[in-house]
């Protein structure tokens, strides 16, 4: 299940000391690009108090938006399992893809076609230049792993998902995942 190679469609799972780092602490990344120029990712289990029609006044349904990481908080991004819905989205891996037309997908929400398993909206995203995801790597922040749910991520649940993988990781790992989120506050 662990790997040592980032790689386009893999997950990245913070590293349970990661601590100091508000914006990953406790993260589950999806990465949606990873090539010699760097790495764009998604943080899956960091959900916003905001829904999408707080943010688009024409979506009138109110799906949630999460925290895609701390790179370009001001624009929307989002991912989705209905390539054949949404003309010019990007194969990210298994049944994920990433963007496409945007006035098409406001549409299929608003008349119910696109449900809030079918697509996940962010504020933001995770970047990496070249050398810095595996500099980060190398400094064991992440812990590499393959995306077995496919498309189905999207329909998981976001508080527990970091505490799933690091029960799904085992050994020293499941000791971390009922440890408090701050160990200093305990």
């Amino acid at each position: 299940m662990v790997s040592d190679k980032p790689k386009k469609g893999k997950l990245l799972v913070a590293e349970p000391t990661l601590t100091g780092d508000v914006s990953f602490n406790r993260s589950v990344v999806l990465l949606a690009e990873h090539n010699h120029e760097g790495s764009v990712g998604f943080i899956l289990n960091k959900p916003l108090d905001y829904t999408i029609d707080d943010l688009i006044s024409e979506i009138t349904i109110p799906f949630k938006v999460f925290n895609g990481g701390p790179v370009e908080q001001d624009n929307l991004y989002f991912i989705h399992k209905v390539p054949h819905l949404i003309d010019d989205s990007i194969e990210i891996s298994d049944g994920i893809f990433w963007g496409g037309n945007f006035e098409k997908t406001v549409e299929l929400i608003n008349n119910g076609t696109i449900s809030e398993q079918d697509i996940r909206f962010f504020l933001g995203y995770s970047g990496w230049d070249s050398s810095q995801l595996d500099q980060e790597l190398s400094s064991k922040s992440w812990v590499v792993v393959q995306n077995e749910y496919e498309s189905s991520i999207l329909e998981k649940s976001s508080n527990a998902f970091w505490k799933e993988k690091m029960v799904e990781l085992g050994g020293d790992y499941l000791l971390w995942s009922n440890a408090p989120e701050n160990p200093s506050l305990n």
